[in-house]
């Protein structure tokens, strides 16, 4: 690890050379709860991982010390290692994102952005390129519907209690929250079942059968203590 670069930033940029699956594995390995599916990919072409920057909405009133529209704060607070993740729960038809908060994000670099909840302007957001993982999409606007409870507090993200600081994957295949405090053997662990698997598809490869490849120690893999 370079003197300039904290243990954080080290951790997002190996967490950046795995994927959701080689995490979900290592998550499964060591007992921890933290795959979220139902978020499909709806914009960008990119894995995205950082660490967390959360935005809780909800119904009723913003707090009367509140002048930004939602979202804005977590734009202003994050940067290229961030990813921001929102919790609309409430089941009104309503944005929980937007083309100009996309459009602030890319400005800023952020990694991209996580929505337990319905996306507008997703038009947008592909042509500025940056990654959305949403629940649903809509054009309805937040305007009137949904406010901004907080920014940086705990959220819960489909039955994943998730809070500011933690980790997060997302691909294709799927959203994998880790918490801070088990980041560094997650991704430890998930490098050794990517490095298994790496081996493996190397066999395959050289003409090895499947069947010898994926033989009876695969079911075995994620107890990384065979071998």
């Amino acid at each position: 690890m370079s003197l300039n670069t904290s243990p954080e930033r080290e951790y997002v940029e190996r967490l950046r050379q795995l994927d959701s699956c080689a995490v979900s594995d290592a998550m499964d390995r060591l007992g921890c709860i933290g795959l979220v599916g139902g978020l499909p990919q709806r914009s960008g072409k990119r894995r995205i991982a950082g660490r967390v920057v959360t935005v809780k909405l909800g119904t009723g009133l913003p707090p009367a010390e509140s002048a930004k529209h939602l979202g804005c704060t977590a734009i202003e607070s994050a940067g290229p290692d961030d990813v921001i993740v929102v919790e609309q729960k409430t089941g009104v038809e309503a944005g929980c994102w937007g083309g100009l908060l996309s459009l602030g994000a890319m400005v800023r670099g952020v990694a991209g952005v996580v929505a337990d909840g319905p996306v507008r302007d997703i038009d947008e957001a592909i042509t500025y390129g940056l990654p959305i993982f949403s629940r649903s999409l809509t054009a309805a606007t937040a305007r009137g519907r949904v406010v901004e409870q907080g920014t940086n507090i705990p959220i819960r993200i489909g039955q994943v209690d998730v809070y500011p600081g933690d980790y997060v994957i997302a691909d294709r295949s799927g959203v994998v929250f880790v918490a801070a405090s088990m980041i560094q053997r997650v991704i430890e662990t998930a490098e050794i079942i990517a490095d298994k698997e790496f081996t493996m598809s190397k066999a395959i490869l050289a003409g090895i059968p499947i069947g010898h490849v994926m033989g009876g120690d695969y079911e075995h893999m994620l107890d990384i203590r065979n071998g």
